[in-house]
């Protein structure tokens, strides 16, 4: 392991923005994170763990502690009782890994193709896209608990998935991920499918289900929908979807009678959180103030344009969700993780 010092943390971050850290290291191995914490320890300095930083970013300022960067590689995949256990180093990028997947003909996560990040990001967030999240194949991870340094297994039940949510995001910087395991199945996704993936399959025809044909189909979606984060500074969905419950929903027909909405098991809906922010003159909105806007194609997308702090970002999210708060009486949450 080797530490440098003083370096810049928006390069570690989708949005390009951040303060610096005044110790980073890239790990590659559950002994080099054992190593740092002691280093960390050693030194009475803060240590935290990131991937891709395609859903974090950093405060300005000096982080006066220890980042670590999530490097652990490894895709490996083996049979048992008709499930194929997909097992995953956290610093995998996570699109390879879904690729890897479909190259054997196997489904569970094809609709989260082309989302950015590393593997050990995804069920933190909880990540999902078109119908599927990777909650519904995740098994268990393995971590570094910083606390004792000691190896631990944290499984599916343990992580309290919720959407865009899991445990570990309400104790953050505890565990230090290094493998994620799923279980997948050799099978084509059937219909009913989520309804812009829907439309986009019986608009082109297409009648291959196969997991290499969705991934294809959810690529081509995402494209024409979303920013590629090297060319446009972003961090995807910058806001969640609110939920509200069912009287809270008639109350919102009743004013805006167009309102999207979804039923969930548990019997609230989940409105769009796009349409809101269209709604509030907030979508393709170019920010003089700030140096930010909103992707022109779909305005959950907040990219940097020409900010130049953090402060730019926040002062931007508080304008859509002021605006939103005075118009539909929603609070919108912010999805992105901000550090430390």
């Amino acid at each position: 392991m080797t530490l440098e010092k003083n370096v810049s943390l928006s390069t570690y971050s989708t949005i390009r923005l951040g303060g610096t850290a005044r110790y980073l290291a890239e790990v590659k191995s559950e002994d080099e994170i054992i190593e740092a914490i002691s280093f960390a320890k050693l030194n009475d300095l803060p240590i935290l763990m990131i991937g891709g930083g395609s859903n974090s970013f950093f405060r300005d300022g000096l982080f006066d502690g220890v980042v670590l960067v999530n490097k652990i590689p490894g895709i490996n995949i083996s049979l048992l009782n008709q499930t194929y256990i997909l097992s995953v180093g956290a610093g995998e990028i996570w699109d390879n890994v879904v690729l890897e997947s479909v190259k054997q003909n196997l489904s569970g996560i094809e609709c989260l193709s082309l989302i950015p990040g590393t593997a050990g990001g995804g069920p933190v967030q909880n990540i999902g896209a078109y119908g599927q999240e990777i909650a519904d194949t995740f098994l268990y991870l393995e971590a570094i608990d910083k606390i004792t340094s000691k190896k631990v297994r944290i499984d599916k039940l343990d992580l309290k998935f919720d959407y865009r949510d899991s445990a570990l995001k309400h104790t953050p910087n505890r565990y230090f991920i290094t493998k994620i395991v799923l279980g997948l199945k050799k099978t084509n996704l059937e219909p009913p499918f989520y309804n812009s993936l829907d439309s986009y399959l019986k608009t082109n025809n297409i009648s291959d289900y196969s997991p290499i044909s969705i991934r294809n189909s959810v690529i081509n979606l995402r494209n024409q929908k979303l920013p590629n984060p090297k060319d446009f500074y972003n961090l995807g969905s910058f806001f969640k979807n609110p939920i509200v419950s069912e009287d809270d929903l008639i109350v919102l027909k009743n004013r805006f009678s167009d309102i999207p909405n979804w039923k969930l098991i548990d019997g609230r809906y989940k409105l769009s959180a796009a349409w809101l922010i269209d709604k509030v003159g907030f979508k393709n909105f170019h920010d003089p103030e700030t140096g930010m806007f909103t992707w022109k194609n779909q305005p959950l997308v907040v990219v940097n344009e020409l900010a130049t702090s953090v402060d730019d970002l926040i002062k931007f999210r508080d304008k859509i969700i002021l605006s939103i708060e005075q118009k539909f009486d929603i609070t919108l949450e912010q999805e992105p993780i901000i550090l430390p």
